[in-house]
């Protein structure tokens, strides 16, 4: 499995912004082919410990079930639209991609 974990950060850190891109997330993202595990959301800002980043106010976390199906989606018109849509809203977009396998 591939994941695709991406974190923006916005010009307008404001939680209505914020809500914002994570519905346009949901409308834009979720919906692809080889999808495992989607979510996105905001930054929990009350986790503070020196190990934790928060130089971001949105999260988005995708996993497929292949590079296969990541390479598909990038190229989609969907998530396309969704960079189009959104990207002057973003002054940093940080992404972090790898390869994964599930354990229970």
């Amino acid at each position: 499995m591939l994941s695709h974990n991406v974190f923006f950060t916005l010009k307008d850190a404001s939680e209505e912004r914020c809500q914002k891109l994570v519905d346009a997330c949901h409308h834009f993202l979720a919906p692809h082919d080889g999808i495992v595990f989607y979510a996105a959301g905001t930054l929990t800002a009350d986790l503070t410990r020196e190990v934790n980043d928060t130089a971001f106010h949105v999260a988005l976390n995708v996993v497929f079930i292949d590079r296969a199906a990541h390479d598909a989606y990038q190229v989609s018109p969907k998530h396309l639209e969704f960079i189009a849509s959104n990207k002057d809203d973003w002054s940093k977009v940080r992404v972090f991609d790898s390869d994964v396998a599930g354990a229970v």
